[in-house]
C-alpha cells in the first residue's frame, strides 16, 4: 500500500514522504491515526505543500533545536514515583510524566512525540532519555527517579 505520511513516523519517513507499507499496517494503524493518507495523483500536489511548510519550519528550527539541547542537556530532571522498598515502582514512568517534570524543572516544552524512552523505567535510579529535537538534533536528558 503506498501511503502519503502527514506526520514524522519513527523508523518509516518525515511529512510529505511517499511510503509502501504492508496494507494491514497502513489501513488499521496509520490512516485511522491521522499520521498518513492514501496515495493518490491528487495528493501528489498536497505532498510538495507538505514537504515546502517542513523544509521552511526544519531551517528555522535547526538553530532552535542547537540552543534547546544545550539547555536539555544541561537540566537534570527529578521525578518523584511511587515505590516500593526495594526501589521498584508501582508501574512505569511514561512519556507524558517525562514531559511534565522536564517543564516542572524548568527546561523547554517538548513534544511528547518527540521523547524516546530505551527501555520501560521501572526501578529508581538515574536513566536517560532521548529527545529527537530536529532529524539532525538529538539531546539526552539524566532523568533522576527518586521514591515519593
Amino acid at each position: 500500500m503506498k501511503l502519503i505520511l502527514t506526520q514524522e513516523v519513527t523508523g518509516l519517513g518525515a511529512p510529505g514522504d511517499v511510503v509502501e507499507v504492508k496494507d494491514g499496517y497502513g489501513r488499521n494503524f496509520l490512516v485511522p491515526r491521522g499520521v498518513a493518507m492514501r496515495w493518490t495523483r491528487g495528493g501528489e500536489k498536497q505532498i510538495e505543500s507538505i514537504r515546502r511548510g517542513r523544509q521552511v519550519r526544519e531551517i528555522r528550527e535547526a538553530g532552535d533545536a542547537k540552543v534547546i539541547k544545550g539547555r536539555l542537556e544541561g537540566l537534570t530532571v527529578k521525578l518523584p514515583v511511587r515505590s516500593g522498598g526495594t526501589g521498584r515502582l508501582f508501574g512505569a514512568v511514561t512519556v507524558a510524566d517525562i514531559v511534565a517534570a522536564i517543564s516542572k524543572a524548568g527546561g523547554p516544552d517538548v513534544d511528547k512525540r518527540r521523547v524516546e524512552v530505551s527501555s520501560p523505567i521501572k526501578t529508581v535510579g538515574a536513566h536517560q532519555v532521548t529527545v529527537r529535537l530536529h532529524p539532525e538534533v538529538t539531546a539526552t536528558v539524566n532523568v533522576e527517579v527518586v521514591a515519593e
